[in-house]
């Protein structure tokens, strides 16, 4: 069995942060992970890239070729990789063991994990080839700064989580950009009666019973929290990492590893 991390979020919100700052603690804590980039507009990266969708499409070849715009282009280098899962994809699959471990890294374009079947397909495809996937949403921290735009980063989350249908783990990233964290740690694990009292004051009384739905339904369902990521504590991605783990079960079905050891022999 094999085992992904599926790394969404808006732009920004720092994915590609979040995978090199991943590999290099597994690299210092003697754990091999392989990142994988499916970002076809990507130029540069900080980690070294162990498969790469800009070997079959890129944006630029894209736009050039075929005159689509930045958005557009990105929709169809992806659904162009949706058409090659069979082939070119599961070539580059047969390059790795039934027990690794891969972060695939993807782009910022909303629409590919709200309601583009695009990731959907790409999941599917990687649970029949018997891989334990977990989804991790990244929201910037710095976006939470109030409840309006803590609401719209809920929505969003909620839109992935439905449309992808996997262990999902909300991310508050740059945890160490943000001055006054007190305001941010609020809205962790929010209640729903002081997110409304917060709504009601920000915004017209005429939207009051979109409040009410608005922070009930965050509410009811206690499907949506935040767990924060400080990038320059070692404790925080590893805290990150084994939330991670114990959601795709890594290692659980792993084989006890039993060393034979010589018999002390008696001394005279």
């Amino acid at each position: 069995m094999g085992y992904a991390q599926l790394v969404i979020g808006p732009a920004g919100s720092g994915k590609s942060t979040y995978c090199s700052s991943l590999y290099d603690h597994c690299q210092t804590v003697g754990r091999t992970i392989h990142i994988v980039n499916l970002d076809p507009a990507a130029e540069h990266f900080d980690y070294p890239v162990d498969m790469d969708i800009r070997e079959l499409i890129s944006l630029d070849d894209v736009m050039e070729e075929i005159g689509l715009g930045p958005n557009g282009g990105l929709i169809y280098c992806m659904e162009h990789l949706e058409d090659n899962l069979d082939d070119w994809f599961d070539e580059q699959l047969e390059n790795y063991l039934d027990d690794d471990y891969l972060v695939f890294d993807c782009p910022g374009q909303i629409e590919l994990f709200t309601h583009v079947p695009v990731l959907r397909n790409f999941v599917e495809h990687l649970k029949r080839k018997n891989f334990n996937v977990c989804a991790v949403y990244l929201l910037d921290s710095q976006f939470v700064s109030d409840v309006t735009k803590y609401i719209s980063g809920c929505m969003a989350s909620l839109s992935a989580m439905i449309q992808l249908e996997l262990p999902h783990i909300n991310i508050l990233s740059k945890m160490d950009l943000v001055s006054n964290k007190k305001e941010v740690e609020e809205y962790l694990d929010p209640n729903a009666q002081v997110l409304l009292s917060q709504l009601n004051r920000q915004m017209a009384p005429r939207f009051g019973k979109l409040n009410k739905c608005l922070a009930e339904l965050v509410d009811d369902y206690s499907m949506v929290n935040f767990i924060p990521l400080d990038l320059r504590k070692e404790s925080s991605i590893q805290y990150v990492l084994s939330y991670i783990d114990t959601c795709i079960q890594y290692g659980e079905d792993a084989d006890v590893k039993v060393r034979d050891f010589e018999p002390i022999e008696d001394e005279d």
